[in-house]
């Protein structure tokens, strides 16, 4: 069954403008794949006792066991995902690092993976109750016995995971969307257009098009059928949003305020960006009441590996050639500073 991802970015334009070259990205050298055999592979029940698959790995000497959400789209729980188009296992690669800092994890493949059912539920309800009932399979792991639960949601799983922190014991927001969904792709779009060259008229044109589609989903209405002049790959991003087994999750995520969540936690609670992220990105300004730890990590794309270049005018396809497995995490030591200090 495939799932069209909120946050995945708009990764071509046609019909606009010619996109400038490619800025090459750095050579990296290959880095060897994780060594999932050390993962225990468990079963556990979700929402209404849909059966979940997950892996776990041990911890070590840290008080904390983390339960770890997927991003958008088709993404499984080793966070890879077809749209990427290259082998790109980031989860998995989190894992390892939050082992080697004596942290154990469960993450696990959200209830879509690998299913054909087109009547399957993917509502909100479904998936938040799917984080609450990983966070409940966690307490029951032998490998988290006596230590306390961290949340660990990226991108779109943030938001999952803001809607189910209040059963966990601290929380680790990776990329968290600094807006509304509805207000976030609007602006990754326009930033698309923007590194497309698109002359003003066509942004405009694709942008009102874009900000009618979403206003229909919220309405439940159907999509305008005139697409004249309108990029193809905006026309697929809104049809894809609008499909009817996945609109009232849409519907139900476009408006969800994350500061106003983020701010009603009652747990230790930590929201990271990368500062090369092309898709979520650290607000220019912070609510002034938020009481968790704000960090921004040096050339990190949005899956937190290594970004050497400029993010200004980096379009979606380029940043994705960094999310592969041969392109090693960045250097995550605020993170390590962050999860030291949880108790």
């Amino acid at each position: 069954m495939t799932r069209t991802g909120l946050l995945m970015p708009l990764l071509i334009l046609p019909g606009l403008v010619q996109a400038p070259a490619a800025q090459a990205a750095a050579p990296q050298s290959p880095v060897p794949q994780s060594a999932t055999a050390a993962d225990r592979e468990i079963g556990f029940p979700g929402f209404n006792a849909y059966p979940l698959k997950g892996s776990v790995k041990a911890g070590g000497a840290h008080p904390y066991f983390a339960v770890m959400v997927a991003g958008s789209g088709p993404t499984d729980r080793d966070w890879s995902n077809p749209l990427i188009g290259l082998p790109s296992h980031g989860g998995r690669d989190l894992a390892d690092w939050l082992q080697a800092q004596g942290i154990g994890s469960l993450r696990y493949d959200k209830r879509f993976i690998g299913s054909r059912n087109p009547k399957l539920d993917i509502s909100l309800d479904a998936q938040v109750g799917d984080v609450k009932g990983a966070l409940r399979a966690a307490r029951a792991l032998p490998e988290a016995k006596g230590k306390k639960l961290l949340l660990v949601g990226h991108s779109e799983g943030a938001l999952l995971s803001l809607l189910a922190a209040g059963e966990a014991d601290a929380a680790l927001l990776l990329a968290m969307p600094g807006l509304s969904m509805g207000k976030l792709i609007l602006a990754q779009v326009k930033a698309q257009l923007v590194a497309a060259q698109a002359p003003a008229e066509a942004t405009a044109q694709n942008m009102a098009y874009l900000e009618a589609a979403l206003d229909a989903i919220r309405k439940n209405q159907d999509l305008a059928t005139d697409t004249t002049g309108i990029a193809p790959g905006i026309v697929a991003l809104a049809s894809g949003l609008a499909r009817p087994e996945s609109r009232g999750f849409v519907r139900d995520l476009l408006d969800l305020d994350p500061w106003g969540a983020a701010q009603r936690l009652p747990i230790p609670c930590a929201i990271a960006w990368g500062d090369r992220d092309v898709q979520t990105w650290k607000p220019d300004v912070m609510p002034e009441d938020f009481k968790g730890a704000v960090i921004q990590i040096p050339g990190a794309n949005h899956l937190f590996k290594r970004e050497t270049r400029v993010k200004a005018g980096l379009s979606g396809a380029e940043a994705m050639s960094t999310y592969g497995d041969s392109t090693p995490l960045a250097d995550l030591t605020p993170l390590a500073a962050w999860l030291k200090g949880l108790k």
